[in-house]
């Protein structure tokens, strides 16, 4: 693995950190620091500027995330929706300089009740921003954005995609992180549903940027990283939720007003230098 390529991700990361402080609602004034121009770091209003607009229609949703990711930099060509059995799944790729994978994903749908903006809107958006800034970097690994259809209806979107994936090639599938509803609190580790290797490392993160990150399981609970636990790939759902979630995430009340902005910026922060921490490890060493 190229160290300088690793050095030069893992530099651009810090800066979005060191960006913003980890106060929910204060915003701190960017530091002074160099970066190659090409290179954005969402700030919070960008990120709330897409939350606001997430679609209370499950109909609506394909066509907003695909004009979502060509907003902020896809390309029409670049922006592929798979189709498998019921479900379409909007894929962008981020390509590296090999063909070790990190899929990067979150699912779109959401259930009958409410508008589903913390379930999964939120994820989503910070799916979208991790990718504007991913793609004007120059990674080692090849980064995977995927937006998941009907996880909703028993992960199908996601079980999709990872039985699709022949087995001889699985190998280079190095992680899987899944963004699965954010805006209510610090970050949050979904046990039963993530890899105990990928958990410490989000533990461990969470300890360098004195940052708060929960580890629970929900019983009866699972999301889209499960799909890719269960063929061998090392996957990890990350949230930001409190103890008031039961009482928003597939309620009506789970609209744009239950949404903390500090903690989506949290979320989109922590994903980043999560994903940093993917780039920098060997291919097996979570496996």
């Amino acid at each position: 693995m190229n160290k300088d390529i690793r050095r030069t991700f893992f530099l651009f990361v810090i800066v979005a950190i060191a960006a913003t402080v980890q106060i929910f609602g204060q915003t701190a004034a960017p530091a002074p620091v160099a970066t190659p121009a090409a290179v954005h770091f969402s700030t919070e209003e960008e990120l709330m500027s897409d939350v606001k607009v997430g679609p209370c229609k499950n109909e609506e949703r394909l066509e907003a995330v695909k004009a979502m990711f060509k907003r902020l930099g896809a390309k029409d060509e670049d922006i592929k929706v798979e189709k498998i059995d019921k479900a379409q799944n909007v894929i962008v790729t981020k390509k590296g300089k090999t063909d070790e994978i990190v899929v990067i994903g979150g699912h779109y749908d959401k259930v009958d009740a409410g508008c589903g903006i913390v379930d999964n809107w939120t994820g989503i958006v910070i799916l979208a921003h991790l990718y504007r800034t991913i793609s004007a970097m120059t990674p080692n690994k090849t980064f995977v954005f995927v937006a998941f259809d009907r996880e909703e209806l028993g992960l199908v979107g996601s079980r999709d995609m990872a039985k699709a994936i022949p087995k001889d090639s699985r190998a280079k599938y190095c992680s899987m992180v899944n963004l699965d509803s954010f805006g209510l609190g610090y970050p949050f580790v979904l046990q039963n549903a993530s890899n105990p290797k990928l958990i410490k490392v989000a533990k461990e993160l969470g300890e360098t940027l004195k940052v708060p990150v929960s580890v629970a399981e929900i019983p009866g609970a699972s999301s889209d990283s499960a799909s890719f636990n269960n063929i061998d790939i090392p996957a990890i759902t990350l949230s930001a939720l409190s103890a008031k979630w039961p009482e928003i995430m597939h309620q009506s009340k789970d609209k744009i007003e239950a949404v903390i902005p500090g903690s989506v910026r949290v979320g989109y922060n922590f994903g980043l230098r999560f994903i940093a921490k993917m780039e920098e490890a060997g291919c097996a060493d979570f496996k």
